[in-house]
């Protein structure tokens, strides 16, 4: 099985920095199939424009633009991608610095498939530091990065792990059906509780309001959109849920801290 070292990826690399201990790069997808493999480090892959399949021994993931993958180190797997223009943004982290974090990472085995909406916050937060010549630029993406990974080793303690039922599946609906209109009342008998429990102990399990996890949704899905270049704003808002493009660029500015055209601007880079 072919190891994969430091900086190394199936495909055609556009834009490599390195810290200490850490690896970022901007890489077109060229193979349509990349047999199984592993990497010398733990990688988080966050999908820029385009869909890719990728397959480990326990599972297969289906991701577009806006996916996000945390894989630990020497995890084998292999790729395969449609037709198309796929690219990916990685982020390699070396077995020295994670250590230095004094972070308990021994449940963060194996591939994640990332669904939390303010982890792809960070990871977009990360990628526009990335792109952009900056004197601190080097403290902002390691900051951001340690945030994304104590995030990541929370979901194995008591808060994450104690979900209640109906909050999985509240979760797992909304994703689902990004753009589908549900009422209080409609979700909260869906899931078998009351609307009043719903609202109050949502925060609780997600760390924001019900509302603000639907648009960070909704927001999300936008960005597979944003990729193609065709698509105007107004079209895109309505294809996510929302009443219209001020609507849109609002939720947006509010989530990413920027406008939906500079999102662009920096694909386009």
């Amino acid at each position: 099985m072919i190891n994969l070292t430091t900086g190394q990826f199936y495909g055609q690399t556009n834009e490599l920095i390195q810290l200490d201990g850490l690896t970022l790069t901007d890489t077109e997808y060229t193979h349509d199939w990349v047999d199984w493999h592993y990497h010398q480090n733990a990688y988080f892959t966050f999908i820029l424009e385009g869909c890719v399949l990728e397959g480990n021994k326990k599972e297969t993931y289906h991701c577009s633009a806006g996916s996000l993958l945390f894989h630990y180190w020497q995890e084998s797997h292999y790729n395969r991608k449609p037709p198309g223009f796929t690219r990916g943004f990685h982020i390699e982290l070396e077995p020295d610095w994670l250590a230095g974090l004094d972070l308990d990472l021994s449940q963060v085995q194996g591939s994640l498939n990332l669904i939390d909406p303010q982890l792809k916050v960070l990871l977009y937060k990360i990628f526009r530091e990335f792109k952009l010549e900056d004197s601190i630029k080097h403290l902002a993406i390691q900051s951001l990065l340690i945030e994304a990974i104590s995030r990541i080793a929370g979901y194995k303690q008591d808060t994450y792990r104690n979900r209640p039922d109906w909050a999985i599946r509240v979760r797992d609906l909304l994703h689902d059906a990004p753009v589908a209109n549900w009422t209080l009342p409609a979700l909260a008998q869906t899931v078998g509780v009351h609307p009043v429990h719903l609202s109050r102990s949502f925060p609780q399990y997600f760390n924001c309001t019900l509302s603000h996890y639907i648009r960070s949704i909704r927001v999300q899905h936008s960005l597979a959109l944003m990729a193609q270049k065709t698509h105007s704003l107004t079209a895109i808002a309505l294809a996510c849920g929302f009443a219209d493009q001020s609507h849109f660029i609002r939720c947006f500015q509010e989530i990413y801290r920027c406008k939906p055209t500079v999102y662009r601007s920096l694909l386009g880079q």
